[in-house]
């Protein structure tokens, strides 16, 4: 059925009482998802999967890897919650294709090293930046990403840069504290 028919049809059937023939609205066949196999390096290791072509990065880390850190909020983009690194960059992963993923991925999970909480991690707890929590591993991130880009020298270009990362509790200045606090650790390191 082409774009005018369907509009005929949609906008004038029920006055007259028309619907179209059997069949032809759907004509055709819902095909079946395609699968992929895909290669990806999550918080260092190794990791294939087979995945629907249209896997977001969010569901795979979360369903198929078991990384749970890594939250689905808004699933459109708006929050921040699910902010991983992807090559060291900050990516919204509920907005990315797993299939487009050709760089190493950092989640939550992959910052403590060897018992060591990342700077940040730890400045977090320290400025007692988080209350219920469910947008820490998204705002710890993306805070990772604010200091390493450069976007950390003052208070305002941080409330800048961590403006896509909300927070129900309004632990705002609490998290601009931790990341001030971790600059100067992580620009050391």
């Amino acid at each position: 059925m082409q774009r005018r028919d369907f509009l005929k049809v949609t906008l004038a059937g029920p006055a007259l009482g028309r619907l179209p023939p059997e069949g032809e609205a759907h004509s055709r066949q819902e095909e079946a998802p395609t699968r992929l196999v895909v290669d990806l390096t999550v918080n260092g290791l190794a990791q294939r999967v087979e995945v629907d072509a249209r896997a977001t990065l969010l569901d795979t880390l979360r369903h198929r890897l078991g990384l749970t850190g890594t939250k689905k909020g808004c699933d459109h983009g708006q929050c921040g919650a699910c902010t991983v690194l992807i090559g060291g960059r900050r990516v919204l992963s509920c907005l990315t294709l797993v299939a487009a993923v050709r760089k190493p991925a950092t989640t939550i999970e992959g910052l403590e090293k060897e018992g060591v909480l990342h700077p940040v991690q730890q400045a977090f707890i320290d400025q007692d930046a988080l209350q219920c929590g469910y947008c820490t591993p998204g705002q710890i991130l993306s805070a990772i990403a604010c200091i390493e880009e450069g976007h950390a020298e003052t208070r305002a270009a941080i409330q800048e840069y961590m403006s896509g990362n909300l927070c129900r509790c309004a632990a705002y200045p609490h998290i601009f504290a931790a990341i001030e606090q971790a600059r100067p650790l992580m620009l050391k390191g």
